[in-house]
């Protein structure tokens, strides 16, 4: 038993000194980026995780899972939020109906079916009518939809989240930003399972500055 223990103990030493090393190698200007100027954060407390996306970039459908159950699992002090990119004229659409779905209080309706529809599928859903056809037949009030698009509430979060995303220089999805000060993507860290280590990473380092 006593040597059952000592191993036991042997291993967690060991993969304590692994997983220093591991968040030892995550270097900034290789793995992700500190921005020279950081960027406003909608949190008042707690370090803030952003996710921006295109619902038509199939990188950002396939981290959606992995995002999920990072966020799920995420400490109390953790605040994620998402930012829909809008990096060509073809993408502001989207963007603006993720913010209207989200006005409704509809986005858990729709938010997998606008993936599969645009990253999955290549549908011409590309304006505002298409769009409210198609979020109508997941249960979506579809003249409440076009209101909400239309609304000045979402020009003004899309002239705050574009602002963000243009602040921190990002050029492709998914890209993730911690605290306002540093963005991820899976070519900077390696891979998607990478990118969200590198942000546990970057979460630790803002909360332990925080303390």
């Amino acid at each position: 038993m006593f040597r059952a223990l000592r191993t036991a103990v042997l291993l967690l030493s060991v993969f304590a000194v692994f997983g220093q090393a591991n968040a030892a190698d995550w270097e900034e200007g290789r793995h992700y980026k500190k921005l020279d100027t950081p960027i406003h954060t909608s949190s008042d407390t707690g370090v803030e995780v952003a996710e921006i996306f295109w619902y038509g970039c199939p990188h950002c459908q396939a981290l959606k899972p992995l995002a999920e159950h990072w966020e799920a699992n995420a400490p109390d002090y953790v605040n994620y939020v998402r930012i829909p990119a809008a990096l060509g004229g073809s993408w502001v659409p989207h963007a603006r109906a993720f913010y209207a779905l989200q006005a409704m209080g509809a986005l858990d309706k729709v938010h997998d079916q606008m993936y599969v529809a645009l990253a999955g599928e290549h549908r011409p859903l590309n304006d505002g009518e298409s769009l409210a056809d198609f979020v109508a037949g997941y249960g979506v009030d579809r003249d409440g939809f076009l209101e909400n698009y239309n609304s000045f509430g979402v020009n003004a979060h899309m002239q705050q989240a574009q602002s963000k995303v243009r602040g921190a220089r990002v050029t492709g999805t998914p890209t993730m930003m911690v605290n306002g000060k540093y963005t991820v993507s899976a070519s900077t860290a390696g891979s998607l399972e990478a990118m969200l280590e590198v942000v546990d990473y970057l979460v630790e380092k803002e909360h332990s500055a925080d303390k």
